[in-house]
């Protein structure tokens, strides 16, 4: 190339991008409530590119978890270490490689006697991050009782067994928590209506189902829920990756995973399972929030904090901000007799954002109550939480 271009044409491309930064700097300056909010830290010394953070609530940690996936040592197109790099550049917590016992279809490529080889690989390829790598297989076997995972076990290779019930009650010798895949799969289920079969519930009688996957994939299930309100499991809610999670879930262009949000006293493997066996998990999936009141009203208030301005000046509106520092979009509906000066009683907060409200309250007070129906939470089918607001004002 000519050097009497060159020069020019660069010095042009390095003025034009000093004058675009000047007015994204003057921008940002003039719309300060769209203002991105950093996340706090989340307890993680490693890099993370693609961030999934929540708030830790008091005296419990916020683990985020995906308990279903699978490697070349089943049905999978990945080695177990992607796995694990995907994990870490997402920010999840835990995971556990929960390959099919059963059904090999690689064997004659990649022979692997040992059907614990993939956690094996997997936990040594995380050995110098924070990621959780728990053991766990799949359970593969036609309805009933279909498929189920079971994690948190000794040895995989025991739970190999001929006579399906024989492997639920070998996974729970070993102190697995077990719990039912994808009920709704089209496979097994023609009307892609969870239900459960005698057998099913003779393993929740004899305490070797312990959970249930309301969310697998890309699909949701309002009946699975309803199940596991009914019959008092976990909610549970995973990927199922065979792929990459990058292209299964355009992560790149803001997807997510569905993930199993754990609230333990800490973020160790012994925790982790006493709040699985104690049904504390919300399940996080496009968007939305699926999980009993206990744990999805705090999780979802503390997502979402209001923050006070206060008046604007000798007017009767009250400027509040609304910080939203998770990846997740939340749908709010305005419950109370408020109304406000630029929104309607529908509104969205958008990821990492900051999103003012101008709140009508017709005189100055001290004190502001408000109200706000979830509308991306779910606590049974058809039905979102409430959540309250009390906020001090300073006059």
């Amino acid at each position: 190339m000519n050097s009497k271009f060159t020069i020019p044409l660069y010095t042009l491309l390095v003025l034009l991008f000093i004058l675009s930064d000047q007015q994204l700097l003057i921008a940002q300056g003039h719309h300060h409530h769209s203002s991105i909010v950093k996340p706090p830290a989340h307890g993680h010394n490693h890099s993370v590119e693609q961030k999934i953070y929540f708030p830790d609530l008091p005296n419990t940690k916020t683990i985020s978890c995906d308990f279903h996936m699978h490697t070349v040592f089943s049905d999978g197109s990945v080695w177990p270490d992607i796995r694990v790099s995907e994990a870490v550049r997402e920010g999840i917590d835990c995971i556990s490689t929960t390959e099919h016992l059963e059904y090999q279809p690689h064997s004659k490529d990649i022979p692997h006697p040992d059907r614990n080889r993939a956690y094996e690989l997997a936990r040594a390829s995380a050995r110098n991050t924070n990621l959780i790598v728990i053991a766990g297989s799949e359970i593969t076997r036609q309805m009933p009782p279909g498929h189920s995972n079971a994690i948190f076990i000794n040895d995989a290779n025991p739970i190999l067994t001929e006579d399906p019930m024989d492997a639920f009650e070998e996974a729970a010798r070993q102190g697995a928590f077990i719990f039912t895949n994808h009920p709704q799969w089209t496979a097994q289920r023609k009307d892609g209506i969870a239900s459960y079969d005698p057998m099913h519930l003779e393993l929740i009688e004899k305490n070797m189902l312990h959970g249930i996957e309301i969310v697998n994939e890309h699909s949701y299930s309002d009946e699975a829920l309803q199940l596991a309100l009914d019959y008092n499991l976990t909610l549970v809610g995973t990927s199922d990756v065979h792929g990459l999670t990058d292209w299964m879930y355009d992560i790149p262009h803001g997807g997510h995973r569905p993930v199993t949000l754990v609230f333990a006293k800490e973020r160790d493997p012994k925790t982790i399972r006493e709040a699985l066996f104690n049904r504390q998990t919300v399940v996080w999936f496009n968007n939305l929030f699926i999980g009993r009141q206990k744990w999805l009203t705090p999780i979802l208030k503390a997502s979402l904090p209001i923050r006070v301005i206060g008046y604007q000046t000798d007017t009767q509106i009250l400027e509040l901000e609304l910080v939203n520092a998770t990846h997740s979009r939340f749908t709010l509906r305005n419950t109370t007799d408020y109304t406000f000066h630029e929104d309607a009683s529908v509104f969205i907060v958008e990821p990492q954002s900051t999103k003012t409200l101008l709140v009508k309250t017709l005189q100055r007070v001290d004190t502001v109550k408000l109200k706000f129906e979830f509308l991306n939470g779910i606590l049974a089918p058809n039905k979102h939480p409430v959540i309250d607001y009390t906020l001090a004002v300073e006059k």
